[in-house]
């Protein structure tokens, strides 16, 4: 999804975004021992005012398995060697994942299935069945 969907309430959601870093077990070798550059983001929903009731409602119920208890949705980033690349990861992922749960689900309209295609299923069901009888051991009646 993109996050150009988004682009009026990109920076207002920016705002709202609180961070915390921590030491990183990605890469970085015996300098990762001494530099926080893991990135941890906190967003609150219910006190988001970028975003009205029904689109609160369509992210929470979209996220659900993603949001804690109180509603704050938290994602971490130590892919990269740097904090600032690390956040700039995770500030992305968060607007990318905001943008794909607001975007409507289509309904689906059943099709029909085509004559021709009910035609084959069948003649190949004909076939099937003849195979199966020449294969009997009794003789047919």
């Amino acid at each position: 999804m993109d996050v150009f969907y988004l682009y009026p309430m990109r920076e207002c959601l920016k705002k709202e975004v609180s961070y915390k870093t921590s030491r990183s077990s990605g890469p970085g070798g015996q300098h990762v021992n001494k530099t926080e550059s893991r990135v941890e983001l906190y967003w609150n929903l219910t006190d988001s005012v970028c975003l009205n009731d029904f689109q609160k409602h369509m992210i929470r119920k979209r996220l659900v398995s993603r949001l804690t208890e109180k509603s704050v949705l938290i994602l971490t980033s130590d892919k990269h060697r740097s904090q600032h690349q690390n956040k700039e990861d995770v500030t992305e992922r968060f607007l990318k994942l905001i943008a794909a749960s607001l975007v409507p689900v289509r309904k689906r309209y059943p099709t029909k299935p085509t004559r021709s295609s009910v035609e084959k299923r069948i003649s190949n069901k004909k076939i099937r069945g003849d195979l199966k009888r020449s294969r009997r051991n009794r003789p047919e009646e």
